[in-house]
Order: C-alpha cells, then sequence, then structure tokens
C-alpha cells in the first residue's frame, strides 16, 4: 500500500473536500482518501498495481484545484 500527501490550492470548505473525497475514492484501488480544506492537502492510501499517482491528481486537476506538490509516504 501506498500513501502520498498531495497539496492543493482551492479547496476552502467541506464541500470541496467532500468533491474530492468522492472522485477520487471512485478510482479502483484507492483504499482511503482524506482531503482537508484546513490543511489544503489531500492524504490518499492506494494500492500502485492498480492506479498511479498521477491518475490521483488528473482527478484534482479535472475538479478544477491546483497541485503545488507532494509528498509520497511508503509504508510497508
Amino acid at each position: 500500500m501506498d500513501k502520498v500527501v498531495i497539496n492543493v490550492l482551492g479547496m476552502s470548505c467541506s464541500h470541496c473536500e467532500n468533491s474530492v473525497n468522492e472522485a477520487i475514492s471512485e478510482l479502483d484501488g484507492v483504499e482511503d482518501v482524506r482531503a482537508s480544506a484546513v490543511d489544503k492537502n489531500v492524504v490518499v492510501e492506494y494500492d500502485s498495481s492498480k492506479v498511479s499517482n498521477k491518475d490521483i491528481k488528473n482527478v484534482i486537476i479535472d475538479l478544477g484545484y491546483e497541485i503545488i506538490e507532494e509528498k509520497s509516504v511508503y509504508e510497508q
């Protein structure tokens, strides 16, 4: 299982968080997603054999948000 923290510009409320959470959750291989307008990031746990980091970022961009940077957190 991989984990990534993606810093996002443009999320300002719980509606934004819910939109991001729902859209990313629909991707096959995503185990958990937590968007935070307060922290301005999205934390995603996913199976990299089913979904790519790029796929996750594309969903965020398609929703109209801007990605600043990301941090990969590898778990074993």
